[in-house]
């Protein structure tokens, strides 16, 4: 899926491969300072070629097993963030987590705001997902800010929930519910009378 949609002109946002992975670290790299206090904590590794083709071999066999799905987010054919669905869970669960970061250059333009909304539309319409959750810092007020502006509500806040910046934080929880819709669970086994 490659979407200009509500994008600012110049943003697109397309499915992530590994020819991405020299310019994923760069950009990375280059924001490293910026996302320290809102990331899990990372390997030096994490920001070379080397370790964003590992890190997206290990996301493209997600995909391929409908686990997740990882989005670049390009200004201009540069790499300028990035938006995932992890956690996917079909079934009588139907949900996913949303995760998403952008250059620190390019916040503030409804960057992020945009490539939620697109997500959740690929979410329900693709996946037919019925619920995504997201997870912010307290002090994230500008996750906040998108999550709410997509439609998300706060429905909770997880103690020492991830590691991030090197301590256990909590987390403000939020979902969005997609749709109502009766979930695929395939065939019903046959009843077994006596």
């Amino acid at each position: 899926m490659t979407t200009e949609g509500s994008m600012p002109p110049g943003v697109e946002m397309r499915a992530v491969g590994l020819d991405d992975a020299r310019e994923l670290a760069e950009a990375l790299a280059r924001n490293r300072e910026y996302l320290l206090p809102w990331e899990p904590d990372r390997s030096e590794g994490f920001f070379t070629e080397a370790g964003q083709r590992s890190r997206l071999a290990n996301l493209l066999a997600l995909r391929d097993a409908d686990r997740a799905m990882q989005w670049l987010l390009t200004e201009h054919g540069q790499p300028i963030g990035a938006i995932s669905l992890s956690r996917i869970i079909l079934g009588p669960l139907c949900s996913a987590s949303i995760g998403y970061w952008v250059d620190r250059e390019r916040a503030g333009r409804g960057i992020a705001t945009a490539a939620v909304e697109a997500v959740c539309q690929v979410a329900r319409e693709e996946f037919s997902l019925h619920r995504i959750e997201a997870g912010t810092l307290p002090e994230n007020g500008a996750s906040q800010r998108v999550l709410e502006k997509c439609g998300f509500a706060l429905y909770g806040r997880a103690s020492k929930y991830l590691y991030v910046n090197g301590a256990w934080r909590d987390h403000i929880l939020y979902q969005r519910i997609l749709h109502n819709r009766r979930p695929d669970i395939g065939e019903s086994p046959p009843v077994v009378r006596d």
